[in-house]
Formats: structure tokens, C-alpha cells, sequence
């Protein structure tokens, strides 16, 4: 993947890494005694349909916003600029979090216990070499401008904790 350099820098498309670790996760369950969740089949679709159902419903007002506002969607192109409304008033990372929920979703639903034990590794994985990345870059970018946003969003969020 071509990066260009007014970007985060991220070399590897994040979904590819929800995705690739997720098949690895449900293609280890055929060599590996430890196979199933023990749990009625539709149960399990049932339990994964809601993540699965708010992480797409989740990414899909994500980059809806991005194409509205007129910003690059992938982190391996240029930032525009910042967006704060939408998804954006409650996470700065409103993608990741919907492929996360997503993956659980899926690994739920998929019966795939080690998938879905995979997860953690997957988000260690995308806060440091995605997230941490972008955050450079918008704070490189746009300085005192995305500094008050995530100052803004943590003050949101304990005002709201203490509801």
C-alpha cells in the first residue's frame, strides 16, 4: 500500500489486521482442542449479532462523516481535518472501535473462542502501530487544534462518568 507522506504513516490497512488475525483465530480452531464456546449454535448467532450489528452501524456513521466533511478515510492518506461531531463527540477512534466490535461479533457468532481470545492482541496492535501513529500525525498537523479536541472529549467523558 502507497503511503503518502502527509500521512499517519500506517503501511498496512487496519481492517486487514481485525480480518487476518480473525481467520488465523477461527482456522486455529481445527488444530486445537479448545474449539467451541459450548453454546447452542443460535445463541451464539444471537450474542454476536449485537456487537457485530453496533460496530458496523458504528464504523458506517464514522466514514459517512468522513465523506460528508471531505476527509480521507484511510490513515495511509492526508487528513483534512478534524472531526469532532458524530461518533467523534464520544471516541476518537470510532472505526476501530466498530472493527473490534465487529470482530467480537463474528467470533461469537462464529463459535471461535480463540479468535475471539485474539482480540486483546489485535487492539494492543492497532493502538500501538495505528493509533499512536495517527495521533502523532493529527497533533503534528493540526497542534492546539487537536489538543483542545482530546482535552474536550476527556473532560466530556468524566463530566459523564460522574452522572
Amino acid at each position: 500500500m502507497a503511503v503518502e507522506p502527509d500521512s499517519a504513516g500506517v503501511r498496512f490497512p487496519p481492517p486487514f489486521i481485525y480480518l487476518g488475525a480473525l481467520l488465523l483465530g477461527l482456522a486455529a480452531e481445527r488444530f486445537v482442542a479448545l474449539h467451541s464456546f459450548g453454546i447452542d449454535w443460535w445463541l451464539l448467532i444471537a450474542m454476536g449479532a449485537l456487537p457485530f450489528a453496533a460496530g458496523a452501524v458504528m464504523m458506517l456513521a464514522a466514514a459517512g462523516l468522513f465523506r460528508r466533511l471531505g476527509t480521507n478515510i484511510p490513515p495511509s492518506r492526508p487528513t483534512t481535518l478534524i472531526a469532532t461531531t458524530g461518533p467523534y463527540r464520544w471516541t476518537r477512534n470510532p472505526m476501530y472501535l466498530g472493527m473490534a466490535l465487529i470482530y467480537a461479533g463474528l467470533a461469537v457468532g462464529f463459535d471461535g473462542p480463540i479468535a475471539f481470545a485474539l482480540l486483546p492482541l489485535v487492539l494492543v496492535a492497532i493502538q500501538t502501530q495505528v493509533i499512536a501513529r495517527e495521533e502523532r500525525y493529527l497533533e503534528a498537523k493540526f497542534g492546539d487544534d487537536y489538543r483542545r479536541y482530546k482535552a474536550d472529549q476527556k473532560s466530556t467523558r468524566l463530566n459523564s462518568s460522574h452522572v
